[in-house]
């Protein structure tokens, strides 16, 4: 057995145990998350078969094979969930970010038994990064399933689309960090930019909702000025 599989088997045994002692939601994002470390291994499977079949190299196969063999993986336990179970918005929202919690936290452990734990600023802002772009990839993609899975004749091709979208963004950065310098500099601050953006603006609406759900709020105000004219 090679190293990656014995890490694989140390971190999800603890997890396994867990899964058989939750109930409800929490049993449900422990189960992805433990697919989103699945689909990470497996992913490293078949981008290194796919690589070694047209003799990419390892910038190339980082750039070209992995970010779309990689948000394909992230997506087919979501896939699966969705077609399977009858799951509502927010489920299935949660579904995919677990996944790619479980999807970077294999991959980060994975650098770390490549390269050494040494730096520990770079490994660092490397992890963070890292996890940051998984996780705004699959924000991508659970924000426009919550959307495009309402109507029917546009969820394989709204899927595709934002596949491409995520594998695009996982590529740019893959491009970035594969530099020196400040480019590479910059390919690390994106993703953690992204998320800090995204995160202020879904706050912003949240509260804006609470404050005036379904409008009620502005209707209310609209009645009362018609009222005194």
């Amino acid at each position: 057995m090679n190293y990656i599989e014995s890490v694989f088997m140390c971190l999800t045994a603890p997890l396994l145990f867990a899964v058989i002692g939750m109930h409800g939601r929490s049993k449900r994002l422990m189960i992805f998350l433990i697919s989103g470390m699945a689909m990470s291994l497996l992913s490293a499977y078949i981008s290194s078969f796919l690589a070694a079949a047209q003799g990419a190299d390892v910038l190339h196969a980082s750039i070209e094979i992995s970010p779309l063999v990689e948000e394909i993986m992230k997506f087919l336990p979501v896939l699966f969930f969705i077609l399977v179970m009858e799951a509502s918005e927010v489920a299935i929202a949660d579904s995919v970010m677990m996944t790619a919690v479980g999807f970077a936290t294999f991959e980060n452990v994975c650098f770390l038994m490549r390269n050494g734990a040494d730096n520990l600023f770079y490994l660092s802002v490397r992890g963070f990064s890292t996890g940051a772009m998984h996780v705004m990839c699959a924000y991508i993609v659970a924000l426009g399933l919550m959307h495009l899975w309402k109507t029917d004749w546009i969820r394989v091709l709204g899927t595709i689309g934002l596949l491409s979208v995520a594998a695009s963004y996982h590529g740019v950065y893959n491009i970035m960090v594969a530099q020196t310098g400040a480019v590479a500099v910059i390919g690390y601050v994106i993703p953690l930019t992204t998320a800090f953006v995204t995160l202020v603006l879904r706050g912003k609406l949240q509260s804006g909702r609470l404050q005036n759900p379904h409008g009620r709020i502005a209707e209310g105000r609209k009645e009362e000025f018609s009222e005194e004219k």
